[in-house]
């Protein structure tokens, strides 16, 4: 207690002793005061203010849609807007299913379908239904459809034989359709040169 009332007592004495007048005295007084309120105010503001974390909602993804044109042996042709990540059994069902002449062993019903994608399901083809023995298969007028032209059509293309139209139908039942002629190139045995031979017979 002694040791307080003598710093208060030289704190009064250098008061005193400062060289200001009254009104000096008095206005430095009033500035300490309004500093020591302001900074009261500040200490007391930074305790109670609350700080207030917003809940981060999660963005709900919505999955884009594919618009797919379905044709062929199927119920109700047309073009259908499917969820992405759907399958070719998927747009099938949303033209009605298939019909009864509809060869869908031609297809992979389990492949994931692209946007813009044609899936276009074939008749069945029966081998020597309209062809007599010993006569040679007819040969389709205009450019064959590489997306739907069976086998013995691609056989018939310069440069083409039997193991490579497998291939192509292969290549078409696991990939989908191809959207572009230069598509062939990806399947095995075929290159630029002999694209070149029968690139002017075919259309997609």
């Amino acid at each position: 207690m002694d040791q307080l009332q003598q710093q208060w007592d030289r704190l009064t004495q250098w008061w005193v002793d400062l060289h200001f007048t009254t009104i000096q005295r008095r206005t430095l007084g009033v500035i300490a005061a309004v500093l020591i309120a302001l900074s009261l105010f500040v200490v007391a503001s930074g305790k109670s203010e609350e700080v207030v974390v917003e809940a981060i909602v999660p963005t709900q993804m919505i999955a884009p849609a594919l618009i797919i044109d379905v044709t062929g042996e199927v119920v109700s042709p047309g073009v259908y807007e499917l969820p992405a990540g759907s399958r070719v059994i998927d747009a099938i069902k949303a033209a009605g299913g298939a019909r009864p002449k509809a060869a869908l062993s031609d297809l992979n019903l389990a492949r994931i379908i692209k946007d813009g994608e044609q899936i276009y399901v074939d008749p069945i083809y029966k081998a020597g239904a309209s062809i007599r023995a010993g006569s040679k298969a007819a040969v389709p007028r205009g450019p064959i459809n590489i997306n739907r032209a069976s086998a013995s059509e691609l056989d018939s293309l310069d440069g083409i034989g039997p193991v490579i139209a497998k291939r192509i139908i292969a290549y078409r039942t696991t990939n989908g359709a191809f959207l572009a002629i230069e598509d062939l190139l990806k399947v095995s045995g075929i290159g630029d040169a002999k694209l070149a031979q029968f690139k002017e017979k075919i259309r997609v």
